[in-house]
């Protein structure tokens, strides 16, 4: 990372006291390839995040079942991802793009994460960058498709982006991206990415605070209550 050994990253909003520990991230790729450009993209990401101070983690999505509506969710890999989702403070989601969108493999890691478990939202709140990769020219269908699914999934997804055309011209041997301004673009949207998570971390459960889920929780509370004077009551009457 001897490219970004000089550069200072002004990282946090100024006159407010953040959290103290490393922002936790997220990372995510679309493909078993051995050698996937999307892995090697956000493998990249993850290297300029570290730079930056956080602290990252990818989930392998080798040998993660099928999607089957829950049949399989104690399968090691899916209690594995949900788990690092539960973890995360902020995500960020590389796909190839095949026949126009994101890749099999991609969204079935997304499906596996439900929108709730029990009364925790897994992703509700978190920061989101989203990235692709082509193999011909630049197209943005996959970090499109990405973005839908990030406000379906209640997290917050920022306005940079990455497209990589001809991704197969632009990694070196060892994995590196080679310098370019597709290499700049993501340099800009790690950068984009930790600001909004340094921004909204401490105030994600007030950001993602919904009126109607307040009233739904107010009305259940009532219901309860209604319940357990009733069985009072006719506790009562047997007596």
């Amino acid at each position: 990372m001897n490219y970004l050994e000089d550069e200072k990253f002004n990282l946090q909003p100024k006159n407010v006291t953040p959290s103290q520990h490393k922002p936790k991230i997220l990372l995510l790729y679309g493909s078993l390839r051995e050698r996937s450009f999307s892995k090697l993209l956000v493998q990249e990401a993850g290297r300029i995040l570290e730079l930056m101070g956080a602290e990252i983690k990818f989930y392998d999505p080798s040998g993660l079942p099928l999607f089957d509506n829950g049949k399989s969710e104690n399968h090691p890999k899916v209690i594995e991802l949900r788990e690092l989702s539960l973890w995360s403070e902020g995500q960020v989601w590389s796909s190839p793009e095949l026949h126009g969108t994101i890749s099999g493999v991609m969204k079935m890691q997304i499906d596996w994460i439900p929108l709730t478990m029990g009364s925790v939202r897994p992703t509700q709140g978190r920061t989101l960058a989203v990235m692709q990769v082509s193999g011909g020219s630049q197209s943005f269908n996959a970090v499109n498709s990405l973005r839908i699914l990030g406000r379906w999934m209640r997290m917050l997804t920022i306005p940079n982006q990455s497209s990589v055309a001809k991704a197969y011209t632009e990694f070196n041997e060892d994995g590196t991206m080679k310098q370019s301004a597709f290499r700049e673009r993501v340099v800009d949207v790690m950068e984009e990415l930790m600001r909004f998570t340094f921004l909204t971390r401490d105030q994600a459960s007030f950001l993602v605070d919904r009126y109607s889920e307040r009233s739904v929780a107010k009305n259940k509370v009532f219901d309860e209550m209604v319940k357990s004077d009733k069985k009072c009551r006719d506790k009562a009457d047997c007596c």
